[in-house]
Formats: C-alpha cells, sequence, structure tokens
C-alpha cells in the first residue's frame, strides 16, 4: 500500500490541485474540522510521507482536535487524557491550534505551509478572551496527544532483515514499515488482536481460484480486464489519506451536523485508519506471504499443477513493497465504511464522492458504503497486487476495528 518514491513524488506534485478539487465535492461550506483535514491532507502529501506515516500524523491531529473541542463543550464522554474544562473558549481557535501545534512537531519540513494555514484560520475569529482560550487548549490537547503517542513504537529502530541464503542475490529495497507491527494502538488491545488465520495452502482450491483470477484480471495488459475495471485500478493506485477523506466529508457535510460532531466524526476515522494499518502490517510481516508477480514468475514450483507460471507477467501497477496477505487498502476502507455506516445509522448517505492523484484528479461516486469498499476490494486484484482471499479477509478485519471506533466515539 505503501508508495514507492516516484509515485509519492507524482502525488505531490498533484496535491494541490487534487486538495483544492476535494472542495467541489460538496456544495456545503466546511466547517473548520473539514478545511483542517484537507489542509492536513494536503501537508502529508507535500511533505512525501508513505501512507503508514501519514495516516499516524492524520489521526494525532484529528484526536487532539477532537479532545480540544470537547473540553470547551464538553458533550461526549472524555477519550485520552483528560483536559480542564474550557467552557466559553472559541472551539475553532482550539481545532486550529491543536491541528497546528501537531502538525508543526511531526511535518516540520512544512512548517511555513502549516504557519500560512494557521494565520488564515485565526484571521476568522474574533480576537478577544475567547479566541485566546481557544488557542490554550487547541495547544494542551495537542501536546497531551503527543505526548501518549511519542513512544507508540512509529520511531522503532527498522531492522528487517531479507530473506536469503549466503551469497544469493535478492531485492535490495528495504520493505515498507517493517516496525509497523511494533506500534500502540489507538483502538486495539495489541497489534496482533485480529491477526487473522494463515493464508490458503498452496495447493488447495481457493489458492487455485485466486492464482487464475489475478493472473487473468491483473495483468499489464490483460485483455480480459475491462475498461471501466482498469479505471477503477488505476483509481485506487493512491493510497494517502486525502482519498479516504473525501468520503469522509460528505457525510460531514450533511445536513444538520456541526463542528463537534465533525470533530469526532475524523477523530474516531483516523484513529480506525491508523489501527488498521498496524494490524495489517503485523498479520503481514508475520505471514510474509508472496505477492502475484513472485507467484506467478514462479507458478511451476507451488505444488499445484492447476497454476500455470507465466515467466514474464507483470501487474497493472508497481507491486507495494510489503508482504501481500492481507490486503492494506481493503482493511482501511472497512474500517472507515464501518465509522460511516454508523454515524449514518440505518439512513440513506449521501452521494459519496472522492478524487484521485493517480488518476489524474477524476472523481468516483458511489451510492452505498458497501458499494465503495467492495470497489477497493476489486481494484487491488484489477491492479494485479492482491488475491481475492486477501481483499475478502482484509475487509473483514477492517469492520471489526471500525466497530471499535464506534464503540470508543458514541454518537451520543
Amino acid at each position: 500500500m505503501p508508495l514507492t518514491k516516484s509515485e509519492t513524488q507524482h502525488q505531490s506534485i498533484v496535491a494541490l490541485a487534487v486538495v483544492a478539487g476535494l472542495f467541489g465535492i460538496s456544495t456545503a461550506k466546511p466547517d473548520t474540522v473539514t478545511e483542517w483535514n484537507i489542509r492536513d491532507g494536503e501537508i502529508v502529501t507535500v511533505a512525501g510521507l508513505e501512507t503508514p506515516q501519514a495516516n499516524r500524523v492524520m489521526a494525532i491531529a484529528h484526536t487532539a482536535a477532537f479532545q480540544a473541542a470537547n473540553a470547551i463543550t464538553q458533550r461526549y464522554p472524555a477519550t485520552g487524557a483528560k483536559l480542564k474544562p474550557a467552557p466559553g473558549a472559541s472551539i475553532d481557535a482550539a481545532i486550529t491550534a491543536a491541528h497546528r501545534t501537531t502538525l508543526m512537531q511531526l511535518v516540520p519540513s512544512q512548517g511555513s505551509a502549516i504557519d500560512s494555514a494557521y494565520q488564515a484560520a485565526l484571521r476568522k475569529i474574533a480576537d478577544g478572551p475567547a479566541k485566546t482560550a481557544g488557542i490554550g487548549v487547541g495547544e494542551m490537547a495537542a501536546a497531551s496527544v503527543l505526548a501518549e503517542r511519542v513512544d507508540d513504537g512509529a520511531a522503532a529502530h527498522e531492522a528487517y532483515r531479507p530473506y536469503t541464503a549466503a551469497g544469493v542475490y535478492v531485492t535490495t529495497a528495504i520493505p515498507a514499515a517493517p516496525q509497523w507491527p511494533l506500534r500502540k494502538p489507538w483502538l486495539m488491545s495489541s497489534p496482533s488482536q485480529y491477526r487473522p488465520g494463515p493464508p490458503p495452502r498452496l495447493t488447495s482450491a481457493l489458492w487455485e481460484r485466486d492464482y487464475n483470477e489475478i493472473k487473468s484480471m491483473g495483468g499489464k495488459d490483460s485483455s480480459n480486464r475491462s475498461a471501466e475495471q482498469t479505471d477503477i485500478a488505476r483509481f485506487w493506485e493512491a493510497t494517502l489519506p486525502p482519498i479516504y477523506h473525501g468520503l469522509v466529508r460528505c457525510i460531514a457535510a450533511m445536513p444538520g451536523r456541526d463542528v463537534m460532531q465533525n470533530a469526532r466524526l475524523f477523530a474516531a476515522v483516523t484513529q480506525a485508519s491508523d489501527d488498521a494499518l498496524i494490524a495489517v502490517f503485523d498479520a503481514k510481516y508475520h505471514y510474509a506471504f508472496w505477492r502475484p508477480i513472485t507467484a506467478i514468475r514462479n507458478g511451476d514450483i507451488d505444488g499445484n499443477d492447476r497454476t500455470e507460471r507465466d515467466s514474464s507477467w507483470i501487474p497493472f501497477i508497481n507491486t507495494p513493497m510489503h508482504p501481500e496477505y492481507p490486503c492494506a487498502h481493503c482493511i482501511v476502507a472497512a474500517a472507515i465504511g464501518t465509522v460511516l455506516q454508523a454515524e449514518i445509522g440505518d439512513g440513506q448517505p449521501p452521494t459519496l464522492s472522492t478524487i484521485s492523484s493517480t488518476a489524474n484528479s477524476t472523481a468516483r461516486s458511489w451510492s452505498s458504503i458497501d458499494a465503495f469498499v467492495q470497489e477497493v476490494s476489486n481494484a487491488r486484484i484489477y491492479d494485479g497486487v492482491h488475491y481475492r482471499n486477501s481483499t475478502e479477509v482484509g475487509t473483514a478485519m477492517g469492520k471489526q476495528i471500525g466497530a471499535l471506533a464506534v464503540i470508543r466515539f458514541p454518537r451520543n
């Protein structure tokens, strides 16, 4: 799921256009929470952060903003460190200060852009005691959350050991985020809480099904993948937070919602996303299952006569640099989808839309949350990087983690 350096650079180049375009998805005026969500997404993208690190930053920033706003309104049960109640302080100032403080600490290379956004946001708020108090609350909330996460394992020493025999060449790139299974989760009791059973046996019918499906549908020049399926594959090559958060803002913009509800929603979504990546990397590095490009080029050694080797097969997109099982995109999509479904209850969601930086800033829309989650799973098969079973397992894990976020951040 994390990008190669060239892919990250490509996303950075188009980030400003993409983020600006996201404003056009909804005609509703964005509140302070959604405005900062857009700014955060822009900052982590331009900074060139890989997907796991970017999701961690977003979770810390939105958690701090929620805690600051909640200290003022005291509407929801407190999460994390309890801040001193601050009735009468400006919620917008508190949210703004919380985002600035966390981003300055976590993405210092973007200090100028962060401060520019901060000053622009503060100019919209009337000067006075409420503004001053709000800034103080936001800074304290950010300091508290940053202190809680400073030793969360993200900075753990990377010590990946390539599998090899003495003297044998192997690919020399270090895979993405091998230290992520050591991280402290937000919602789960441990990174392995939802670790699934192993991938299918290579002699099984399930492996035969998945191998032949992705060999047929996910190849670079596959004639079995339709034009629409190719568009879907290209769309979901993007993995950074903005592609998901566009959908979240569709819910945040629904009539009758307020800034406090949206602060809670984004805290829930970003914590669920961050935990989803912790869980999926725990499973990935535990099982170290081979990617389709490896499997298909070695189809003659898997012990299954029904999986024919293709010595020159390549996937539609570049294969992410980490083990295959389970699907990371799928776990994040399902975690977010579960939070969004709980947010609207039994009601019909608005049209869900977002924009992809890997598809020329085009938009896609869905009429249901389930349709969006299923499309993400299908996309990773069309991309040629994940097997069907892996998408199903990742989706199931994501739903469990999303359910934890719903419990942690109750609506009432």
